[in-house]
């Protein structure tokens, strides 16, 4: 008897098929949003893994928190 998975990643699709799949429209607006907020304009590239948008949104929104705490 095979049992199934339940956990989120096996729910909405899983880690394994996102990986070094391309960002997702939501991730490039954020991201070029955060960009500009933060006066970093190279940090937004059409062309980023969907890991490397989420590692350069999560940069971006503590920098920018940081620069606020001022």
């Amino acid at each position: 008897m095979r049992q199934t998975i339940r956990t989120p990643a096996a729910k909405y699709g899983g880690v394994r098929e996102r990986t070094g799949a391309q960002m997702s429209r939501a991730q490039a607006l954020r991201l070029e949003g955060l960009a500009e907020e933060a006066y970093q304009p190279r940090q937004y590239a059409r062309d980023l893994s969907f890991e490397e948008a989420e590692r350069r949104i999560h940069a971006l929104e503590a920098e920018i928190a940081l620069a606020d705490s001022f």
